[in-house]
Order: C-alpha cells, then sequence, then structure tokens
C-alpha cells in the first residue's frame, strides 16, 4: 500500500509538472505552434524531399544512359529540386532554433518568478525548515528542466513523430508487407521503452534530490565557514560533505546502471529492424520487382528512423532528466502557503499604533498538536507606549512579535491593529507599519546606502544621511574609503557588528513606521557598541509605539511598562520601580542580574 501511494504521488507530481511547463509554454502559442511547424518541416524537407529526389536521379540513371552534353539538361530540374529543398529544410531548422530560444526565454523567466513568488511568500516555519542552497538549487533544476524538455521535445520528438507518419506514408505503396512489419517491430519497441522509461523516472528524480540535499550541504557550509574555521571542523564538514557526495554518486550510478540496461535492449531491437530491411533492400527487387531508386529510399528513410528510435532512448532520458529534476520544486509550488491573504484583503491603514492580542491559541505548524506556545492570551499595548517583553528562554516573547508581524498565525483569537484585524489585511502593507529590528542585522550584499533605503526605495540622499545620523552611524560610514556606496559584505560580514546593528536601525528610522519592534537588538554587543546603539534607539522609539524583547534586564527598566512572561502567560505587568518592588518574578530576575545577561531563546 505505501509503494502504491508513492507511485501514485510521482504520477502526481509529473502531472503537475506537466502542467506548470504547458501553463508557461501556452503564453507563446505562436512560438509553439512554429517549433511544430518547423520541427515537421524540416524533417520533411531534409530527410525525405531529398532522399525522394536522390531515388528519382537513381531511377533515371537506371533506365537509360545520358550523354555528357546532356547531364544538365536531364537532371538540371533535379539539381534545382535538391537546391530549393535544401534551401527550405535550412531556412526552418533556423526558424526552429528562434522557437525554441522564444520558448526558453519566456519559460526562464516566468517560471523563475514563480518560483521567487512562491518562496518569498512562504511562511518562516517553511523556511526554517529547509537549506536556503536546495532552495536555490531546486528553482534552477525546475528552470533548467524545462528548458531541457523544450529541448527534447523540438529536436527530437517532433522530428521522431513526423519521421514515423512520413517513413509510412512514403514506403507503403510500394512495400506494403515491409511497412506493416516495420510498424509492428517500432510498436514493440516503443512500448518496451516507455515500461522501462516508467521504472527509471523514479530513479532520476531520486538523483536529483541527492544533488539537491548536496548543494544544501556545500551552502551550509559556506555560510557558517567562519564557524567552521573557527571550531577547527574542515574536517569534519569534508567528512559531512563526502558523505553526501557518495550518496549523490550513489543515486547517479543506479539511474545510470538502469539506464544502460533500457539502451542495450532497445539497441537490440534496432539491430533486428536494421537486419529485416536489409533483407527487403537486397530482395526487393527480385521479390516485388521494386527499383532501385525506392530501395534506396526504403534504406534510407529505415534507416534515419531507426537512428531516431536510437535517440529515443536518449530522448527519454532527457524527459526522465528534466521531470526528475522539476519534481522537487513542484511539490514546493504545490504546498500551501502556512500564512496567506485573503483574497479580498485590504492594506492595513496605521495611524495611531494601538496593539491589542485578544484570546490568542497558538502553537507552531510542525509542534505536536497539544504544545501550545499560547493559550487565552490577552494582552493591550496603548499608541506610543513603549513596552519590554522579558522572561525565561521559550517563554514566548520573540514568538509574540512574529504574531504580530503575521510572520505565523495564531490558531484562535485575534492580533488587532488600530482595532484591524492582521489577518484580514494584506501581509506586506502590516509590514510595512512595523519598523524591525532583530538581534542579528539583516543585511543585503548590497552598498549601504542600499541597505539604509531598503524600506524606503524612494528616500533622498538627505534622508538617508539624516536617518544614518541618528543612529549614530554616519561617523563610522564617512570614514570608509567608499563611504555610503561601500559593499557590506554577505550578510554584512565586512562591518562590526555595532555598525550592522546602526545601518539596521538607521533603515528602522528611515522607515518611519508608527510601531517598533526590537528583538534583542543590543544583547550581542559590546559595551561600546551597545551605548552607540541604545542612543540610536531611544532616537528610533520616540513617538512610536515599541515592543522591546530583552534578556539583559537594564535595557527595558526605563520603559514605560514590563511585561513578564512565563510559559506563554502574562505572569506581571508594570513599570520597573513597580515590579522590582512587588518581589515577583521580575524582582528574582533583576536582582540575579549585574547588568549581565539572562539565558537566550
Amino acid at each position: 500500500m505505501p509503494q502504491r501511494m508513492a507511485k501514485e504521488n510521482d504520477r502526481q507530481t509529473m502531472r503537475r509538472t506537466l502542467h506548470y511547463f504547458w501553463w508557461v509554454t501556452k503564453q507563446k502559442p505562436g512560438a509553439f505552434a512554429l517549433s511544430i511547424i518547423t520541427s515537421v518541416g524540416y524533417t520533411a524537407m531534409l530527410t525525405f524531399a531529398n532522399t525522394y529526389v536522390m531515388g528519382l536521379i537513381v531511377d533515371r540513371v537506371q533506365a537509360s544512359p545520358v550523354a555528357p552534353d546532356q547531364v544538365f539538361q536531364v537532371f538540371g530540374p533535379y539539381i534545382l529540386a535538391l537546391l530549393l529543398v535544401n534551401a527550405v529544410g535550412q531556412t526552418l531548422s533556423k526558424l526552429q532554433d528562434y522557437s525554441v530560444f522564444k520558448l526558453e526565454i519566456n519559460g526562464n523567466y516566468q517560471l523563475s518568478r514563480l518560483c521567487f513568488d512562491t518562496l518569498s511568500n512562504q511562511s518562516m516555519t517553511f523556511h526554517n525548515s529547509r537549506f536556503g542552497g536546495s532552495l536555490v538549487s531546486q528553482t534552477s533544476r525546475f528552470v533548467s528542466g524545462y528548458s531541457g524538455l523544450v529541448d527534447v521535445v523540438t529536436y527530437t520528438l517532433y522530428p521522431t513523430l513526423a519521421s514515423i507518419v512520413l517513413t509510412i506514408t512514403m514506403l507503403a505503396p510500394a512495400a506494403p508487407t515491409f511497412v506493416v512489419i516495420l510498424c509492428v517491430m517500432l510498436t514493440l519497441y516503443v512500448v518496451l521503452a516507455y515500461r522501462m522509461y516508467k521504472r527509471i523516472l523514479k530513479l532520476s528524480a531520486n538523483a536529483s534530490t541527492a544533488q539537491n540535499r548536496l548543494s544544501g550541504v556545500l551552502s551550509d557550509a559556506v555560510t557558517n565557514i567562519l564557524a567552521v574555521k573557527t571550531c577547527g571542523r574542515e574536517d569534519f564538514e569534508r567528512q559531512t560533505f563526502t558523505r553526501v557526495d557518495k550518496e549523490a554518486m550513489a543515486a547517479e550510478n543506479v539511474n545510470m546502471h538502469a539506464t544502460m540496461k533500457r539502451g542495450f535492449t532497445t539497441s537490440f531491437l534496432i539491430t533486428v529492424i536494421m537486419f529485416i530491411v536489409s533483407i527487403f533492400v537486397s530482395g526487393g527487387n527480385a521479390w516485388f520487382g521494386i527499383s532501385a531508386g525506392t530501395l534506396v529510399m526504403m534504406f534510407t528513410y529505415t534507416y534515419n528512423l531507426t537512428m531516431r528510435f536510437n535517440y529515443f532512448n536518449s530522448m527519454m532520458q532527457r524527459i526522465n532528466r528534466s521531470l526528475g529534476d522539476a519534481a522537487e520544486m513542484t511539490r514546493i509550488l504545490d504546498e500551501p502557503t502556512l500564512v496567506a491573504d485573503d483574497p479580498d484583503a485590504k492594506p492595513l491603514k496605521v495611524t495611531k499604533g494601538d496593539i491589542d492580542f485578544e484570546h490568542i491559541r497558538f502553537r507552531y505548524p510542525d509542534a505536536p498538536q497539544d504544545d501550545y506556545v499560547f493559550q487565552d492570551l490577552n494582552l493591550h499595548i496603548s499608541a506610543g507606549q513603549r513596552i519590554g517583553l522579558v522572561g525565561r528562554s521559550g517563554s514566548g516573547k520573540t514568538t509574540l512579535t512574529k504574531l504580530l508581524l503575521r510572520l505565523d498565525d495564531v490558531q484562535q483569537g485575534h492580533v488587532l491593529v488600530d482595532g484591524q484585524d492582521v489577518s484580514r489585511g494584506t501581509q506586506q502593507s502590516l509590514r510595512q507599519q512595523v519598523a524591525y529590528v532583530p538581534q542579528e542585522a539583516l543585511l543585503f550584499h548590497r552598498t549601504i546606502r542600499e541597505n539604509i533605503a531598503y524600506g524606503r526605495p524612494d528616500a533622498t540622499e538627505e534622508e538617508i544621511r539624516e536617518a544614518a545620523r541618528e543612529a549614530n552611524a554616519l561617523e563610522f560610514i564617512e570614514k570608509l574609503p567608499d563611504g555610503f556606496d561601500t559593499l557590506v559584505g554577505e550578510r554584512g560580514v565586512k562591518l562590526s557588528g555595532g555598525q550592522r546593528q546602526r545601518v539596521a536601525i538607521a533603515r528602522a528610522i528611515l522607515v518611519d513606521a508608527p510601531i517598533l519592534v526590537l528583538d534583542e537588538a543590543t544583547s550581542a554587543l559590546d559595551s561600546e557598541s551597545e551605548a552607540l546603539v541604545q542612543g540610536a534607539l531611544e532616537n528610533l522609539m520616540k513617538g512610536r509605539t515599541a515592543i522591546v524583547v530583552a534578556h539583559r534586564l537594564s535595557t527595558v527598566a526605563s520603559l514605560d511598562r514590563i511585561v513578564v512572561l512565563s510559559h506563554g502567560q502574562i505572569v506581571e505587568d508594570g513599570t520597573h520601580q513597580e515590579l522590582v518592588e512587588a518581589g515577583g518574578e521580575y524582582a528574582g530576575l533583576w536582582n540575579r542580574q549585574t547588568g549581565g545577561f539572562l539565558e537566550g531563546e
């Protein structure tokens, strides 16, 4: 039963892959029609019409001798016919290339955009459970799978089908017995090849999956190369890579052996067909009175057809590879979006910044059914209020900010901003109203200017400089050789931690959103950097509703209000002074810290 379900899933994946490929192909109906017409046309011209004219020449030569001075007079029409046939055939061949280019250029663009839109709209739960490198590899293989399929269908499948029809049509009047035998042999060939193809499709998908896994391991090691080197784990990572590499090689070898076995079987059938045609060509004139020119056509047409069927083996292998390469991304494209906008969602308009969590019940989608982070949680944050969220690891502080940003959806209850349910509005409009500064600054491998202006790309140069000044970043930026044009490296690795954080804060300042979320924005910094960043954060919080997640309690002591979470419940709520005097959990945490840290989430 599980095996039957797996086969059905594989068939469903293949059907869905072909659905996506057909969706993008029919966007260019002219190029699609041209690919068929030119493929059939150039096959008819260069293979069949050429050979047909040559057969006529052979028959004319056999009929009676031609005097030297009569060659062009007798054979001139045939020569002109050959010239015309080849000129038309070559023109059709170039038009065939043009149609393929048109289909592949459009397909690569549309499918890449489809993959990007799907991945960018998926939830953080989806991304947190996958290698970024594997997703990139799967996208690349999906797109290249389409290009590979267009190539094999246009350059191999269409000409092969045209060759079958034209061979039967041209030879049936002169050698009907041979055509019947040929059709039987070709049918047997196709049936055997297809049955083998179905078995190998799964092997090709397995090989592609192994290659994607290999890409993910490589990407993970390269992305975290500093950790690899500082921990002296080069040998370990090499062993991990080698193990996955061997698995990929083993999957490729299994696929190769199955493909070779199929190749030997089909090659044997081709040999039998050519043996039969050699008998007919040898005795065709004596037994059936077939002319020499027709025998030439018979041999040439059949030989061409068997060669195309010999390529049929390669064609099915390439189709296998294309569909196998695309399989994983197809499954991702068909995954439901865990956090999706309603079809009639409208942009949220936030003017004040009131926030309400009403009767929140939430667990992560990949968590056990009864493992809830929050059950019936309620919290009101007034517009312009600065509150701190504190508590031990796993208490739900960061999760609460994720629900506000709608990086995950609640199972029950409502998250309201200015009285608007965030699940009813568009995600983009919500997040454009919330400036988010995490513990690790999220920087692109672009210039400092582009990183600061990321949330407001239309900002003026002066506005960017002013945001950098308020973030205490202007001084260090101007000391850099390229100033605001400095490329920061992947994830900002060319900057120090404090510099990266101040660039991120400058971005938040420039966005000028009414709501601010600071998730451990200073916990990883040294004292000097923290002082600079803390000053920048004070500037950033002015006039905004601010939620500050912190383990370092000195960070939140000066805020308007502190909310203490424990096991997904609010256990204390008040000012720093009130909570210290109350002698509860916050006071205990405060007393254990000497300006130090609480274990992080």
